[in-house]
């Protein structure tokens, strides 16, 4: 283990040692001392994991890149990974990541963590790619900002903060007023994917804005991401529990139905078979809307399902507790039957990514006793927690397979946002992401001690069993034994090429 900054210092020391063929030895990571070097770094001894193969092989970095899987290799730096699985990095499409400078421009709180705070919360799950959901600011100086404006002022945010390489989902709030080309334009300068939320009832009873936004998005080779909840259904939830004296946080799950979310996967649904869009629903929740989406996929479809964490692991019992409001998030948490058929979901393939839907806020905020049903903050934070805890409910606990465990975290991701095999696969030419997992490790968790900015967790408390003991982002180690050796700024933006067919099916 390494202790405090003493030891994080001895441990640069010892990498410039490593670099002039110096004798030196720290954290696992040991120089080579025969000179005729053949790669940057070499990781020995591990077992080598992805979607359909296993096999114990050594693996040679150069140039940010896997060279060489297997045979006899000598590397500058060597790690040793023995007893480890050595998976892709994690690739979590879907977090909301705000860069320093945004707060300062708005009149309202947002979400605590920026890229770099975020970064590190990937980096110790885990995690080496995220795709970042960018919103146009709405308010003061900026309220006629474009999406396109959007995107360049959260590239440079980005680029100053990030130690995980990124991608950046534009948010259409208004896609009636846009120009026409927008979509295409931002796909040709490398965001191939637009969201859209069809919880904004306005956005959602305008069907033909709807069409002809997919339309362009299938074109242009964009993939549609939709918030599926109807969005008159949640108003009309809401001013009814209000006037009726019911509209405390703790009954959230009654402003939220069920049939509003299937009523918009329905909906989302359509506009696929319409288009022919390919169309990605963010954090499916419940039996019924997955039973929607199964039924499309195998109709061939072009339908991808995404869910998170909290309808993995939390009920909506919790809404009993005194904290309630602390596990809001939108689509809020179900029932125990929907909690089974999601993992249920998992193994059969019918869900294609896990991601986190990361927006955490402070304790405080999320209980300020001003808030009700409506009005609540929505939002956990779960980048540091999504794959150990999948791993250790799901894995460990005989729900998935190790496979269908890397599918969901990081192959599939790629697959569907035109990454792969960059990333999400461990193979010669494909990016050097790799997370050395240690499947024994135990640990509690306590939001306290981990890197979000929320200073706590929805899970604390929970037994968790594997978590990467090592992670490497572009053949640089980033964590070691629990140290983050990356710095702000090392993270790359990933343009993205437009993908015009399904690559899972």
């Amino acid at each position: 283990m390494w202790r405090g900054h003493d030891q994080l210092l001895e441990h640069v020391v010892a990498v410039k040692e490593v670099l002039s063929h110096r004798p030196a030895r720290v954290a696992g990571v040991a120089a080579c001392q025969n000179a005729a070097v053949g790669f940057d770094l070499v990781i020995r001894g591990a077992t080598v994991v992805t979607p359909g193969h296993r096999e114990a092989a050594d693996i040679g970095i150069a140039d940010g890149q896997i060279a060489q899987l297997g045979g006899a290799m000598t590397g500058e730096r060597e790690l040793d990974a023995g007893g480890l699985l050595a998976i892709p990095g994690g690739i979590d499409a879907h977090t909301h990541l705000a860069h320093r400078g945004l707060a300062d421009r708005l009149d309202f709180p947002i979400w605590v963590d920026d890229f770099w705070s975020g970064s590190r919360a990937a980096i110790a799950g885990g995690i080496t790619t995220i795709g970042n959901m960018t919103y146009p600011v709405t308010a003061g100086e900026d309220a006629e900002e474009t999406p396109s404006a959007a995107i360049s002022r959260e590239m440079a945010g980005a680029a100053s903060e990030a130690a995980v390489d990124w991608f950046l989902h534009p948010i259409l709030l208004h896609p009636a007023e846009l120009p026409a080309g927008a979509v295409a334009a931002l796909a040709e300068a490398g965001h191939a994917s637009i969201k859209m939320f069809l919880a904004d009832p306005d956005l959602a009873a305008d069907e033909a804005a709807l069409l002809a936004t997919a339309n362009a998005a299938k074109a242009a080779g964009s993939v549609t991401l939709l918030h599926c909840e109807d969005g008159a259904m949640l108003r009309q939830a809401g001013e009814t529990l209000i006037s009726e004296g019911r509209g405390a946080v703790a009954n959230f799950p009654d402003a939220r139905p069920v049939a509003a979310e299937v009523a918009a996967v329905d909906q989302a649904i359509g506009i696929a078979r319409r288009t022919g869009a390919r169309v990605y629903i963010v954090h499916l929740s419940s039996a019924a809307a997955l039973d929607r989406c199964r039924q499309a996929k195998a109709a061939g479809l072009p339908v991808y399902v995404e869910t998170r964490p909290l309808y993995l692991h939390l009920t909506r019992e919790r809404f009993t507790e005194p904290d309630a409001a602390k596990y809001v998030g939108a689509p809020p948490l179900r029932e125990r039957s929907d909690c089974e058929a999601l993992w249920a979901g998992l193994a059969a393939g019918d869900v294609d990514t896990l991601c986190s839907d990361h927006a955490p806020w402070t304790l405080e905020a999320k209980l300020d006793p001003a808030l009700n049903v409506v009005t609540a903050r929505q939002g956990v934070a779960d980048l540091e927690t999504l794959m150990p805890m999948l791993y250790s409910e799901g894995v460990a606990a005989g729900r998935i397979s190790l496979d269908q465990f890397v599918a969901l975290t990081s192959a599939n991701a790629a697959r569907i946002f035109g990454l792969y095999p960059r990333k999400g696969a461990i193979a010669v030419g494909s990016d050097a992401d790799i997370a050395l997992w240690d499947p024994g490790c135990r640990r509690t968790i306590d939001g306290a001690s981990m890197q979000s900015l929320a200073g706590y967790s929805v899970y604390d408390g929970w037994q968790v069993q594997g978590w990467p003991r090592f992670v490497v982002r572009r053949g640089q180690l980033v964590l070691a034994d629990g140290q983050i050796t990356a710095r702000p700024g090392d993270g790359e933006w990933l343009r993205r090429p437009v993908v015009r067919r399904s690559l899972l099916r």
